[in-house]
């Protein structure tokens, strides 16, 4: 009766541990294809956010300024 917690808190550790793994495979893959880690900022989506951030600053400046 006292160890009901377990079932709840052993699929979290699984869930955690799966999250965990997908996250370092994606490095240990590009790692080893490329000879370094990936560069923060390198990919396309990186690029459109940073794009679409400087369009709202810019838009919003312009807003504020009028």
């Amino acid at each position: 009766m006292g160890w009901r917690w377990v079932e709840a808190v052993l699929p979290l550790g699984i869930i955690a541990g799966m999250l965990c793994i997908a996250g370092n495979v994606q490095y240990v893959i590009h790692t080893k294809a490329h000879g370094r880690p990936k560069h923060i900022g390198n990919d396309m989506w990186d690029v459109a956010m940073e794009r679409r951030d400087k369009n709202l600053l810019l838009s919003s400046s312009s807003s504020s300024s009028s």
